[in-house]
Formats: C-alpha cells, sequence, structure tokens
C-alpha cells in the first residue's frame, strides 16, 4: 500500500477482514471522501476520526457480502474504533474535571480576602 495518508494499520485491517491490501486501500480513499464530504474540509480530529469509522463501517459492509462459502466469519473491528473514542474521551473528562477541582481548591486556599 503506497498511500501516504493511508493508516499504518490498513494492512492488519486487510488481513483481519480476510480482503486484499489492494481493497482495503480503495475503501480507504472511499471513506475519506465520504468523510471529506460530510466534514467540509480534508484535516483535523473529527475529519480523520470519521474517516476510520466510515472505514471500519464499509469493510464490515463489503466482508457482509462475502460469498456465502467463507468459513470463518470476520471480525467486526468498528467495535474497537469506539472503544478507543470512548476511552480516550473518558481521559480527557477526568483530566478536566482535576483542574477544575485543583482550580476550586486553589481559588478557596488562595483566592482574595475578603473584609469582615
Amino acid at each position: 500500500m503506497n498511500n501516504m495518508n493511508a493508516p499504518k494499520i490498513l494492512p492488519w485491517i486487510a488481513r483481519k477482514a480476510g480482503i486484499s491490501d489492494e481493497l482495503a486501500l480503495k475503501l480507504w480513499r472511499r471513506a475519506v471522501s465520504e468523510a471529506e464530504y460530510l466534514t467540509g474540509k480534508a484535516e483535523g480530529s473529527n475529519y480523520w476520526g470519521l474517516a476510520v469509522e466510515r472505514f471500519l463501517a464499509i469493510v464490515e459492509d463489503e466482508v457482509g457480502n462475502a460469498p456465502a462459502y467463507s468459513l470463518t466469519p470476520a471480525p467486526q473491528l468498528s467495535w474497537m474504533w469506539r472503544h478507543q473514542t470512548r476511552m480516550s474521551l473518558l481521559s480527557l473528562m477526568a483530566a478536566q474535571n482535576a483542574y477544575k477541582c485543583w482550580q476550586s481548591t486553589w481559588g478557596n486556599v488562595y483566592g482574595p480576602k475578603r473584609a469582615a
């Protein structure tokens, strides 16, 4: 796969899904195009997150259309992306809450003295 913008995990996903690297790259390009259309830009975390999410959904759809003689079911990969996204959001929320607590405590201890 010789595409600068394709994630390095593309060949692994292709193997896990039982599709060729070429098909994975084609599906990636489709996902990137859809993400750019939906976000209106080709950069930023929303764009990349949506591109990966769309790619995994497209791969799952493609594998779901596989011939009936396939003996091993393809793994569902989008759950991994959603789980990773949820976990990163939780750590951001924890950091934000810790900052708010620190800021509140700091303000209470060293805040302006009020005249009694």
